[in-house]
């Protein structure tokens, strides 16, 4: 199996991990948290905000496989608070298109950082 890092100029990782594994038809991307890539610290505001800046950074990393929202076939948002769902939503909606990616929202009990909001995702060639 081809398992080719996606690499991303300015993209912070607070693991040891890719922001993206691209083999060939599939690209699974990491969770990014909301982390703003100037400073390498969380991005002020709140859950939308969070959110933002989230997708920001994933869509930087379909942008660096060649990929767009378009490509997204599943999406994985992990929160840590279960009300904070109706602005992610809101957001989200804005990013994607009908037929939207399959999807799966978890409460968590934290994030790394401290971020409320993390979200991972597979695309497809």
């Amino acid at each position: 199996m081809v398992r080719n890092e996606i690499k991303v100029q300015n993209a912070v990782s607070v693991g040891p991990y890719s922001q993206g594994i691209d083999t060939g038809d599939l690209i699974f991307l990491s969770g990014q948290t909301p982390l703003d890539p100037g400073t390498g610290k969380l991005v002020d505001g709140g859950i939308r905000e969070q959110t933002e800046q989230g997708l920001k950074n994933l869509f930087n990393v379909l942008k660096a496989a060649g990929l767009n929202s378009d490509n997204v076939l599943k999406v994985n948002i992990y929160l840590t608070d279960m009300k904070d769902f109706p602005e992610v939503n809101a957001v989200y909606k804005d990013h994607f298109s009908e037929p939207y990616p399959a999807r799966t929202t978890i409460g968590v009990a934290a994030l790394p950082l401290g971020a409320r909001i993390e979200i991972e995702m597979i695309a497809k060639r």
